[in-house]
């Protein structure tokens, strides 16, 4: 079955997304940055911006709570920007062919509420979206069933009428069960060749 829409993964799909980007720069020895992020919890602390917590209140709190590194824990909102970019050009031009052609095309992204502003304001092709599903607006984040559930609900489309791309094996995992066709993103060519073997043209 030819999907009615496709779905896309925002974080490594369209644009880069890696801390690294960032503390490499602040933290060179790789050993000494992964055990900065064991001791401060960062990863974690992302995860309940994901869900809508408040971006500079959350990081600001655990830098609080960890004051030899706050300076560390603090560029994780001062300096956001810096862990991503640059866009994914190729997979950008993909969204845009679908749109061309008519084809719905929907963000479904695990995003803070003011990360994604910040987001959208360096990268404007993150408006272009038919809809956008961003876990920090809605308060659920993927591999969460019920944020799938939302999509379907809003768009009134479910199952293989979907086809959903995304990095991370959980959340395309999750898709499938619902009967959604699925892409484990790798490249942009890999998607590409994906969507042409179900008759888009791009």
């Amino acid at each position: 079955m030819k999907p009615e829409a496709i779905v896309f993964d925002i974080g490594n799909v369209l644009l880069n997304w890696d801390p690294d980007q960032l503390y490499a720069k602040l933290i060179p020895d790789p050993v000494a940055r992964q055990a900065f992020h064991a001791r401060t919890g960062t990863f974690a602390m992302n995860v309940e911006i994901d869900r809508g917590a408040p971006f500079r209140e959350t990081v600001y709190d655990l830098a609080a709570r960890h004051p030899a590194d706050a300076a560390l824990i603090r560029a994780w909102h001062d300096r956001w920007i810096e862990m991503a970019a640059p866009l994914i050009d190729e997979s950008c031009a993909i969204l845009r062919a679908l749109r061309a052609s008519g084809v719905p095309v929907f963000a479904l992204s695990n995003f803070g509420t003011e990360s994604f502003a910040q987001a959208e304001i360096a990268y404007p092709v993150l408006k272009e979206f038919d809809r956008r599903f961003i876990s920090g607006h809605m308060g659920v984040i993927k591999p969460d069933a019920a944020i799938y559930a939302a999509l379907e609900a809003e768009t009134g489309l479910e199952g293989p009428a979907l086809f959903f791309t995304d990095d991370s094996a959980a959340n395309i995992e999750a898709a499938g069960a619902r009967g959604w066709q699925t892409h484990v993103f790798t490249s942009s060519g890999n998607l590409a060749e994906s969507l042409k073997s179900l008759g888009f043209v791009l």
